[in-house]
């Protein structure tokens, strides 16, 4: 709970009329259904090496007095010389995520999921519960790559109706339509104790850090994010401002304002007559205790749900062998607010090495 604020300020998880259950997992089967999750392999930013298939797997664990079938995500450390390989065969620094096939929009998140153990074990951290230097995470991401279109990097063009010069990236001539929320990132400068709960709309970032204490114990815990997207008036938006394109409508006159819609698409309600896609807020929960809120830059592209370890540089240096994380169940509401958009975002995330860590052509 957030120091200093008022009881009525805190809110619960109370799910809106009509929420309903999309998704479960709880490894039962003992197997990895293809049909439901995929597992990275690939190169992952900097200053580490990838995260890889063979580092997700199935195992068994006591999860509340019981034993079960759990999924493990599992990091190498910088002491690791093992026989899996990440980016260019380098061994170190390498984890490993799962990402859902299903894309979800507004709803309720509930992952039970634990950082390390209560137990040392060989080649392990110092502390179990604390593999400092691997930042486990769970988010949603997915993103699109628009081209610019005949008419130029420096303009609107009816032939690519979602490309946005606002949002040219890098000078390249695409855009980035990008949806991420974590809930949260843990080990920023190796402390566990304080989460990263981001938020990513488009080319829109803002970063927010909340307790995460509670749950670096090495212990089962239940991360609970609700995510709301709503519709806005857009005043004075007409008919010959924007272009339908797979469902929505979009922007394309500079004279409206880019702030006030950041690239998200629109909603047409009658004759010249608008509303614009959003997101609401996404709030944070562990063990049912509420943690914070994310009410900037919010996304509504619906999204897939990623979970897993990996070692970026802002986390330190990781003096150990090996380390993971272990994710019991999955649980996905679905809110279907009016502000989601579904169907523009419809890739998984590809591959970009092989077996060997070496680059995909």
């Amino acid at each position: 709970m957030l120091v200093g604020a008022a009881v009525a300020e805190v809110p619960n998880m109370a799910m809106p009329p009509g929420a309903r259950l999309a998704f479960e997992e709880d490894w039962s089967s003992g197997k990895i259904d293809p049909k439901k999750w995929y597992k990275l392999h690939r190169r992952w930013g900097r200053d580490n090496n990838g995260v890889v298939r063979p580092n997700v797997f199935m195992a068994k664990d006591t999860v509340d007095g019981q034993r079960k079938h759990v999924l493990v995500c599992r990091g190498h450390g910088d002491q690791y010389d093992g026989p899996v390989m990440g980016w260019k065969g380098n061994k170190p620094r390498v984890g490993g995520v799962v990402v859902s096939k299903a894309f979800f929009a507004s709803g309720k998140f509930e992952i039970v999921m634990k950082i390390g153990d209560t137990e040392p074990s060989s080649g392990g951290p110092v502390d179990p519960a604390r593999p400092i230097g691997m930042v486990p995470a769970i988010w949603t991401y997915s993103c699109r790559w628009p081209k610019a279109g005949k008419a130029g990097a420096a303009s609107f063009s009816p032939d690519s109706p979602m490309y946005n010069p606002h949002l040219n990236h890098r000078g390249w001539g695409s855009n980035e339509y990008w949806s991420e929320i974590d809930f949260p990132e843990f080990g920023r400068h190796q402390d566990l104790e304080t989460g990263l709960y981001n938020t990513f709309l488009n080319r829109f970032h803002v970063c927010k850090t909340f307790p995460t204490t509670p749950a670096i114990d090495g212990r089962y815990h239940t991360f609970t994010t609700l995510w709301r997207t709503h519709l806005v008036p857009m005043d004075r938006v007409k008919d010959d401002q924007v272009v339908e394109y797979d469902g929505y409508w979009w922007v394309q006159d500079e004279a409206i304002p880019f702030e006030s819609y950041r690239g998200n698409p629109l909603k047409r309600l009658g004759k010249d007559n608008y509303a614009l896609y959003t997101g609401k807020e996404a709030t944070h929960f562990i063990d049912g205790e509420f943690v914070g809120r994310n009410e900037k830059y919010t996304p509504c592209l619906a999204a897939q749900l990623n979970i897993g370890v990996w070692f970026p540089g802002w986390g330190g240096a990781a003096p150990w062998a090996e380390s993971s994380i272990s994710i019991a169940s999955v649980k996905v509401w679905q809110f279907d607010d009016p502000g989601d958009v579904r169907g523009i975002l419809v890739d998984d995330i590809g591959s970009n090495m092989d077996g060997q860590g070496k680059p995909l052509p």
